[in-house]
């Protein structure tokens, strides 16, 4: 399955390659950011721990929404 993988992504032009790294590099922001915003305790925007919680979760949810997206789309394509 890696092999697929590795041997998927050699086969792809230099745009999509950037749009896989852009891809990848969204979903590790959201997701850290929903990440910090869930625990940095010190947060500079005044927010009660409930409103926080939930942005954080909505957050890392879209992350993993967009992933998901994201790789169906490149999957379909191929097809």
């Amino acid at each position: 399955m890696l092999k697929g993988f590795i041997d998927n992504i050699q086969e792809k032009s230099l745009k999509e390659r950037f749009l896989l790294v852009i891809g990848m590099l969204f979903f590790l922001i959201y997701f850290i950011l929903g990440l910090i915003i869930i625990f940095w305790k010190d947060l500079p925007i005044s927010m009660s721990y409930n409103f926080r919680l939930a942005f954080g979760v909505i957050l890392i949810v879209y992350s993993f929404l967009r992933f998901i997206r994201f790789f169906n789309k490149e999957e379909n394509s191929h097809e």
